[in-house]
């Protein structure tokens, strides 16, 4: 086989089965479709031999950085965090030594991952890991680019232990939001209440233009979980808001108030576990929602939650399950009979 640049772009020629068998000549634009093209016919043919249990199929020798590239041009690239996952998967692939990816097994891979986790490594970032490397497999696979199966198909993710998930009182939302009010960055309020309405993320609030705020309701694009969400806003909120967009310059509603935020939040009383500083405004609202005798999956459109397990978090706050709590332990079913 042979790839050469001519000035029509790529030149490749090969034979399906060593000599005496067919070859090929032909020109494409790429390197790359050279290279696809010549694995398709070569798995053609091997393909229509398959009568001929003697003949097997050569052994995929690419390496496992190799792999990823290919999954970058075929899928990743339509993805939104795409260049973040393909540098995720190389610096795996680094890690491991970048070994062949068809001879890379679920034993290799549990102790690399056992390795990472005795370096402190998060459970939730070695699942990660796992999930990336694993669907790049999977996707090779289903669009017919590798032959081998999935090498970490069995790999079970590791627990990951429930935090608890923080959410603010009255009180403290007014403390809050009287503390985001003496800040310079005349943003950080009015995100922080599209966040408390809406249960948005810090950054889909942010972001919002003008466009996506009318009618008293806000439009939350091109987020986290790739689905569009519209939510109602009272007319209170909406005529702020829209107050606010006849001072801004352009398009965005806001610019980046997260610091200002922070700031903020330190100068309060209130106390939240590690990593959930602007994430408090999202499950202060879905904890509130659930609370009031909201439905669980009404909660779960609203958040833009994919899998229903994340919107369970929040169940145990409902009103007739604390009242279950409380009318079917064992002491009030004694004290009944």
């Amino acid at each position: 086989m042979a790839i050469k640049k001519v000035p029509t772009g790529y030149e490749v020629r090969f034979r399906v089965a060593g000599r005496g068998s067919r070859s090929y000549r032909k020109t494409f634009p790429t390197k790359g479709e050279c290279e696809r093209f010549m694995r398709y016919t070569i798995a053609q043919h091997e393909t229509q031999s398959n009568d001929k249990p003697w003949l097997e199929k050569p052994k995929d020798s690419r390496k496992l950085s190799e792999l990823i590239e290919t999954w970058d041009e075929l899928h990743g690239h339509f993805l939104k965090d795409g260049k973040r996952r393909k540098a995720k998967m190389l610096m795996i692939a680094d890690q491991l030594g970048d070994p062949v990816g068809s001879s890379l097994t679920s034993i290799e891979y549990i102790r690399w991952r056992s390795k990472r986790a005795q370096e402190g490594k998060a459970p939730k970032t070695l699942n990660n890991d796992l999930t990336y490397l694993s669907a790049m497999f999977s996707t090779l696979l289903k669009s017919k680019e590798i032959h081998f199966p999935n090498p970490l198909a069995e790999v079970q993710n590791v627990r990951v232990p429930d935090n608890e998930l923080a959410f603010l009182s009255h009180d403290q939302i007014k403390e809050l939001l009287a503390a985001t009010d003496d800040c310079d960055n005349p943003h950080v309020t009015l995100i922080s209440k599209v966040c408390l309405a809406t249960g948005a993320r810090w950054g889909e609030a942010e972001a919002l233009t003008i466009q996506r705020v009318h009618n008293n309701k806000v439009m939350y694009t091109d987020t986290k979980g790739n689905k569009n969400r519209s939510v109602p806003i009272s007319p209170e909120l909406f005529a702020e808001l829209t107050e606010h967009a006849k001072r801004t310059r352009g398009n965005r509603l806001f610019t980046s108030a997260i610091s200002a935020f922070r700031r903020a939040l330190k100068r309060t009383t209130i106390e939240l576990p590690a990593g959930q500083a602007s994430h408090v405004l999202r499950h202060t609202f879905a904890s509130h929602f659930i609370m009031n005798g909201g439905n669980i999956l009404t909660l779960q459109k609203i958040l833009g939650h994919t899998d229903i397990k994340m919107t369970m978090r929040y169940a145990h706050l409902a009103p007739d399950y604390l009242e279950e709590a409380t009318r079917l332990n064992p002491l009030s079913t004694q004290q009944s009979m």
